[in-house]
């Protein structure tokens, strides 16, 4: 079983409780398939990874950064980590905190487009 593994059911659980701001801010936009009917998961996972946010029907993963991710380990975890969902077709898209923060609006065009892009390619091929 590759996604939602029992094994990461309590982590998955602690991570929703647990929140950012910011994670919950996007969150509000993406549930009830707000984002231009697009279902969103929260904190599904993928293998061993736990996602921020996963669109299945899309196959795209949205990772909302803080601080922690600016270290030489986190970046080298989070590189190998897109490298893993790249290789099972999962596109990875990532916004920071504070772009969250100040400008919402623009992240959530930014996952459509993303979306759309995507879309466009598939059609084409």
């Amino acid at each position: 079983m590759q996604n939602n593994r029992p094994v990461l059911k309590s982590r998955r659980k602690e991570l929703r409780n647990n929140a950012t701001n910011a994670e919950k801010i996007l969150w509000k936009m993406l549930q009830h398939s707000k984002l231009d009917g697009y279902k969103f998961r929260r904190q599904h996972s993928v293998g061993p990874y736990i996602l921020d946010f996963y669109c299945p029907s899309e196959k795209l993963a949205v990772e909302v950064d803080g601080d922690s991710h600016f270290t030489d380990d986190a970046i080298e975890y989070d590189q190998e980590r897109t490298a893993y969902l790249n290789g099972l077709e999962i596109r990875v898209v990532r916004f920071l905190n504070t772009d969250v923060y100040d400008n919402l609006d623009a992240v959530c065009e930014r996952i459509l487009e993303e979306i759309a892009a995507e879309r466009s390619l598939k059609q084409n091929i």
